[in-house]
């Protein structure tokens, strides 16, 4: 298959499928009462999403995965190789691409866990912190254990002016901490209307551009899946929306992310084309530590930094607009870094 044609084909196949299934998953949701609770501590005027659907990111996880399979299916049917590719040998990006999708679909998995605790117990809390990180854990060591073998033992890493080095046992230590940060970031980053599925639009947009540029085309089939499902999505979530992605989607969406920085060899290009990802959980950390470190005192009205602009007389179309803004932006200087070998 013509590798623009298996672009264009995820990218509408994931919008199609996520946007189609709104129209069944969400008053199927309704039925079963799988409402949001609001915690007391949000902004006021939040109360008024008080039972909005949630757990809808099944509909971009599904959208995206079916994207996928059709895709790739359709390809190697037609005598096609999306997974050739003149960076990486096909065993390594084949090992990347399905490592990648099933440790988003375990991210996903803990976070369903999470949501149907809140939506049984009519609570805002669900999985402890022990528990949430003890299987956020389990699946990161599985993630990096398939790429490590798949790398031949010798894991490497792109970095932009310098090319791919060897990073030896600092690739564990790296990667627990980047995986660990992005996943609860992107988390971070669903606290109002379609501002997660904006974001991640436009990094899963930059990624494709990415992995395009060194010749992964297959990457950039599994990135424009992903942006269709986000855009899908974006549908029914849009201010007022009629549905929110739970943590069910916002780990799954970051662990597609991870995957897909992984992917085009370089973790580090999360830092810009992930740019309000960093802001939103650095936003988090500098509150509770200068809360503590001041006993009681706040940098922020609200953390994350988007309720902060809430609280400061934004509407949630504003932020949305000004973040993903400054999200392409960065997410322009990152596809610029990585043409730098």
């Amino acid at each position: 298959m013509n590798t623009i044609v298996a672009i264009i084909l995820a990218a509408v196949l994931s919008f199609g499928v996520t946007a189609a299934l709104g129209f069944a998953v969400i008053p199927w949701l309704h039925k079963l009462k799988f409402g949001q609770t609001i915690l007391d501590i949000g902004p006021a005027w939040h109360k008024n999403k008080q039972g909005t659907p949630t757990m809808g990111g099944v509909l971009f996880i599904a959208g995206t995965l079916a994207s996928i399979l059709v895709v790739f299916l359709t390809d190697k049917l037609l005598g096609g190789d999306l997974l050739a590719g003149d960076s990486l040998v096909p065993l390594e990006i084949k090992a990347k691409i399905l490592a990648g999708v099933l440790m988003a679909l375990g991210f996903g998995l803990i976070g369903f866990a999470d949501d149907y605790i809140k939506v049984v117990k009519k609570r805002n809390l669900g999985l402890t912190i022990v528990q949430k990180t003890a299987a956020q854990v389990l699946v990161m060591a599985a993630y990096l254990c398939s790429l490590y073998m798949s790398m031949g033992r010798k894991p490497y890493m792109f970095i932009p002016f310098v090319g791919n080095v060897e990073i030896g046992f600092f690739f564990w230590i790296f990667g627990v901490c980047v995986i660990y940060a992005a996943i609860n970031a992107v988390n971070f980053t669903d606290g109002i209307d379609g501002l997660c599925g904006s974001v991640t639009l436009t990094a899963a947009a930059a990624f494709l551009t990415i992995a395009a540029m060194r010749n992964l085309f297959g990457v950039s089939a599994v990135a424009a899946a992903l942006a269709g499902g986000c855009a899908g999505f974006l549908v029914w979530n849009h201010h007022p929306a009629k549905v929110f992605m739970g943590d069910t989607g916002s780990m799954f969406l970051g662990g597609m992310v991870v995957a897909l920085a992984y992917a085009v060899g370089c973790p580090l290009i999360l830092l810009p084309v992930g740019i309000i990802y960093v802001i939103e959980g650095m936003s988090d950390v500098l509150q509770i530590g200068y809360f503590k470190l001041t006993h009681g005192k706040r940098i922020f009205k609200m953390a994350p930094i988007h309720h902060h602009f809430e609280m400061s007389g934004w509407s949630e179309k504003k932020i949305v607009t000004v973040f993903t803004a400054v999200n392409l932006a960065g997410c322009i200087g990152g596809v610029i870094l990585m043409r730098f070998n």
